[in-house]
């Protein structure tokens, strides 16, 4: 809330919002909330939380955002990486200029998620740990420096039984992001170090990026 710097009232799209705990909180700061979520299970938990006038939660694929909406958010926060799990890195780019068009102009952009740079330089191949229940869990990751995918093989075992699943997420420089920003019409401003109130660094796992829509200049064609 201090990064979006918003009056009471102002219009903030979470998405995809899960099960709501992020727009749930920012409804209670005074904020007018809309909540987008594909998953029909989550949308339901978050819709348990409660709804109201100022909380609203829509089920829908964030490639698509409703038309409706074209224009209508001071702030969009796409948080706790929730960006790169498209098989095709163009409907990656697709969601970013979905938050663009639906966002007001001079409207804020706020993501956050795994650095590429970060992650690669201080690389874990495997860990593991125990759940406060005795449930032991492994990580065994794979990263393709060709494609940006980081592979995580999971397993558990434990008093509720054991169990195997796998997922993959296209894991993005700073750099890269502020391009697929510029070519939708939004400009990086700040970057920081995750939720640290220092800047970016190459070695941070992390990084919060803040952008805003701004009418950019048209390029002048060559004779």
């Amino acid at each position: 809330m201090e990064i979006l710097a918003l009056p009471s009232g102002a219009r903030v799209l979470d998405v995809p919002c899960g099960q709501g705990r992020h727009a749930h909180l920012l409804a209670e700061a005074g904020f007018r909330v809309d909540g987008l979520d594909y998953s029909p299970q989550l949308i339901a938990k978050a819709r348990e939380r409660g709804t109201g006038p100022t909380l609203r939660y829509t089920r829908g694929d964030m490639r698509t955002l409703p038309a409706r909406w074209t224009g209508r958010f001071d702030a969009v926060v796409n948080l706790f990486t929730s960006f790169g799990f498209f098989t095709d890195p163009a409907d990656d780019a697709r969601v970013v200029s979905e938050f663009a068009r639906v966002l007001a102009p001079d409207g804020t952009l706020v993501w956050h998620g795994g650095s590429r740079d970060g992650v690669v330089a201080r690389f874990l191949a495997r860990d593991w740990w125990k759940s406060d229940d005795g449930t032991m869990i492994g990580h065994q990751r794979h990263f393709d420096p060709l494609s940006g995918v980081l592979t995580i093989d999971t397993s558990w075992e434990g008093p509720s039984g054991r169990g195997e699943r796998q997922h993959r997420i296209r894991l993005y420089t700073a750099t890269r992001l502020a391009e697929l920003c510029l070519d939708a019409g939004l400009v990086v401003e700040e970057a920081y170090d995750g939720w640290h109130d220092r800047p970016l660094r190459r070695r941070s796992s992390e990084m919060l990026l803040v952008a805003r829509k701004r009418e950019l200049p048209r390029r002048r064609r060559g004779r």
